[in-house]
């Protein structure tokens, strides 16, 4: 259109409704001036008529009016003001308006014409006229609107207030196939079709009929059909509605906006069918309930009928012929479907005297996939499909590839069940501690007794676990029942309190993790429970543990406990046994009062007893008797602490016993002053020296001359540290000879220094690096006034290897 977007368009800018009308003579006079035209360019009609145009006309110079002109032109204001206008020319017929004497108007709209003007003969032109940026805005969305019907991918489609389509885009056009959809309805234009989205109508007809009677829109309704373009395969949709109304906001129809989502669909479908299976499949290791949950969730949506075959070795727990392939003397047997149902199609014949073929097979509607797990053969799954004539695809091969991974794990972990119950009493003396740690500050000893004598297996446990800085941790628990279940729940908390513990976490805050890690599985077997899953009670939920740290500097104990029993404390000096009152949190997992700790102190000889209520509770057995009779025996704690354990359990368990039972004994000792030495830091960075040089000659006076180097290393970069980022609180040093040579620098701070990698050209940085490469092992704790920063040595000759736990990096301080 010449430059001059808008023209013709109808409601455009310059529509001869809306633009300012002028009609020209074949001059360029001026002889018809509309109203419109006097409020664009502010001439009323008296001002303009008469006038040549090219007086308006402020640039370019020399344009010709002529017919059919299409192009922006700058006319000059009554203010003054230069304006850029749209502006059409269009031809008028020589029959037209010759002049004022048409009263009925002219055609510029009702212009007003010039009473003076004489009849014309030659061509009148008419001359619309409109904003130039208004038009082009008009234009734009005029495109903007186009490139909807034409360029959008998503397919939209307006039916009228009978439902019936009316216009369609490009997209849908192009998706559906070519075909003429108007008066189609909704549920016409595929085959096959069916919603997927649950609570809605049954058709796509009574969606909208409710969308178009009550105005409230639909979004994301899933769809699923076949097609014109695609007859054979189904198609998914993601369907939206809303009323299309006029001004008035009186209907005039649905729009329907429509995108294919059939891949999206499909993955989501086969990622939410491996995870049911995953959940669903193998809750049990009974080979026939295993099969039957397989069978449940493959037939619910991915195929239309299973069929499980196992090598006949496979039930009887014997490996079979490794390398991919069935031993020749090798035959099949059915575990589904079972005799009581209907024979499905399968890629496996079985009868006698047939061997064993483990092959995957691909035919139409048939689908078989070998059931194999590290290289050992199972058998075979066959997946079948009633009315299916087309290959499969990718996504279903990966599905069945790993449904039948699944099936094969399961399988096999049945299998390997009655091999792996006969090496239960292997596991329970792998889950406690066969020798315990020899410490310097506590004499332990232990008693433990299952109640499951032939399995050798139990829940309850104890352990002893070495901290920083020459303390101990004690724990002793208790898990709901006996028997393998209740040992792997005993392994499970142990190993998570051996984690915690390492983290140096005091007691209240160990069991309150741990409570946290067991309300965690319980939860997730409740969801289970509400999506119909069978799955055994979590013998996590009530446990009751007792977690204990001990300091041998300082001869205090910390102690807190979830729902067990107390432990007995016996006074070296006047064998008095009591039962200090702890603060009592609730079992593991059943949430309620929060965990608290408390603190006492120790006299060096002092005798802990730790236990389950095993050892004093039972059938038959009063709590407060056996209480009386523990005291009793604990009264002798000068004696050797194994003599004790054996007169315990002599006499409260004397014989078969219904519950397991733990017993833990520790004789408590204090490190000599010679044995500890410490210095208070200043702020002064160069006080760093004074305290280097007296560790150093504490270290030479400890008789560890081949330590002193690294000692003085160590204290250099970890209060150098400490001084430059834990701010104004107090800093101390403390060296400690025990089986190691320990140094800590304590501070306020509570931000742990981490290993990072040091560029070449750092100046700094290197510092916690150095002393993770020359010390045995170091790390952090947290106290209620800050941390201690801490590092190990190994004592020459004789080395004490515990583990590095610095790795292998460079020091970043925060």
């Amino acid at each position: 259109m010449n430059g001059v977007p808008g023209f013709g368009e109808p409601h455009g800018p310059l529509d001869v409704s809306r633009a300012a009308m002028a009609v020209l003579d074949g001059e360029d006079r001026v002889v018809g001036w509309s109203p419109a035209a006097a409020n664009l360019l502010g001439y009323e009609a008296s001002e303009a008529l008469g006038r040549g145009f090219a007086d308006l006309v402020t640039g370019p110079a020399g344009i010709e009016l002529l017919p059919d002109l299409r192009r922006p032109l700058r006319l000059r204001h009554r203010n003054g003001q230069s304006m850029l206008i749209a502006i059409a020319v269009l031809p008028l017929s020589p029959g037209g308006p010759e002049g004022p004497e048409d009263d009925d108007g002219d055609p510029g709209g009702g212009a007003a014409t010039s009473s003076s003007s004489p009849r014309r003969t030659w061509p009148a032109r008419l001359l619309a006229m409109a904003d130039a940026d208004e038009t082009e805005q008009w234009s734009a969305l005029q495109s903007m609107l186009r490139g909807l019907a034409t360029q959008s991918p998503v397919g939209l489609a307006m039916y009228d207030t009978l439902l019936r389509v009316v216009w369609t885009n490009a997209a849908l056009y192009k998706e559906m196939g070519p075909a003429d959809y108007t008066g189609v309805g909704p549920d016409d234009m595929v085959s096959h079709g069916v919603i997927l989205s649950p609570g809605v109508p049954g058709t796509l007809e009574e969606v909208m009929s409710e969308v178009l009677a009550t105005g409230d829109p639909v979004m994301d309704l899933h769809y699923r059909g076949r097609p014109p373009s695609a007859p054979d395969r189904d198609h998914v949709w993601s369907c939206s509605y809303y009323r299309l109304e006029d001004p008035a906001g009186s209907p005039l129809g649905v729009c329907e906006e429509t995108v294919d989502i059939t891949e999206r669909y499909l993955a989501q479908r086969r990622l939410d069918l491996l995870v049911q299976a995953a959940r669903s499949v193998g809750t049990t290791l009974d080979m026939n309930r295993t099969a039957r949950e397989f069978a449940t969730v493959v037939t619910a949506w991915f195929a239309d009928a299973v069929t499980v075959d196992l090598l006949d070795t496979v039930p009887h727990s014997e490996p079979s012929h490794p390398g991919g392939g069935a031993g020749p003397d090798t035959r099949m047997a059915r575990l589904w479907p079972p005799e009581a149902h209907p024979a499905a199609p399968s890629a496996v014949s079985i009868g006698e005297g047939a061997p064993a073929v483990i092959r995957p097979v691909r035919e139409p509607g048939l689908l078989a996939i070998p059931l194999r797990t590290e290289g050992t053969d199972l058998g075979m799954v066959s997946f079948t499909w009633e009315r299916r004539t087309g290959p499969f695809d990718d996504g279903e091969l990966a599905v069945a590839d790993e449904l039948a991974a699944r099936l094969a794990v399961c399988v096999d972990n049945a299998r390997r069940y009655a091999r792996e119950h006969a090496a239960a009493l292997l596991l329970q003396r792998s889950l406690l501690p066969r020798l315990l740690p020899q410490l310097s500050a506590v004499e332990l000893a232990y008693r433990y007794l299952p109640a499951d004598s032939r399995a050798g297996v139990g829940g309850d446990w104890f352990d002893v676990i070495a901290l920083s800085g020459t303390r101990v941790g004690l724990v002793v628990g208790d898990v709901v029942g006996h028997g393998l279940g209740a040992a792997a729940t005993m392994g499970r908390l142990r190993t998570s309190v051996r984690v915690l513990a390492r983290m140096d976490l005091a007691p209240d805050e160990l069991l309150a993790r741990l409570d946290d890690l067991v309300t965690q599985g319980a939860d997730e077997r409740a969801a289970a429970r509400i999506e119909g899953e069978e799955l055994p009670e979590d013998e996590a939920v009530g446990v009751t543990c007792l977690y204990a740290v001990y300091d041998p500097v300082s001869g205090k104990c910390t102690m807190a406990r979830a729902g067990h029993p107390l432990p007995a404390v016996v006074d070296p000096d006047d064998g008095t046994v009591t039962f200090p009152e702890l603060p009592s949190g609730p079992p593991l997992g059943l949430g309620g009062l929060p965990f608290e700790a408390a603190e006492m102190t120790l006299p060096p000889g002092s005798l802990l007893a730790l236990f389950t209520n095993g050892l004093v509770q039972g059938r038959g057995r009063d709590f407060d008797e056996q209480l009386d009779v523990l005291t009793a025996i604990l009264r002798g704690s000068t004696r050797p602490l194994d003599d004790l354990c054996d007169e315990a359990v002599g006499a409260l368990l004397p014989g078969p016993a219904d519950d397991d039972a733990a017993l833990l004994l520790v004789r408590t000792r204090v490190l000599g002053r010679q044995q500890v030495a410490a210095w208070d830091v200043t702020a002064d960075p160069q006080d760093v020296g004074r305290v280097r040089a007296a560790a150093s000659a504490q270290v030479r006076a400890w008789g560890l001359d081949d330590l002193v180097f690294t000692t003085e290393l160590v204290v250099s970069e970890l209060v150098t540290n400490a001084i430059r980022y834990a701010g104004t609180g107090p800093v101390q040093l403390r060296l400690i000879r025990d089986q190691t040579l320990i140094c800590e620098v304590s501070d306020s701070g509570y931000t742990s220094p981490h290993l990072r990698r040091a560029a070449g050209d750092d100046e700094g940085g290197r510092g916690l690096f150095i002393v993770a490469q020359t010390t045995q092992q170091w790390g952090t704790r947290y106290t209620a006034t800050g941390k201690v920063i801490w590092a190990e040595q190994a004592l020459p000759p004789v080395q004490h290897p515990r583990g590095r736990t610095g790795g292998v990096g460079v020091a970043q301080w925060p």
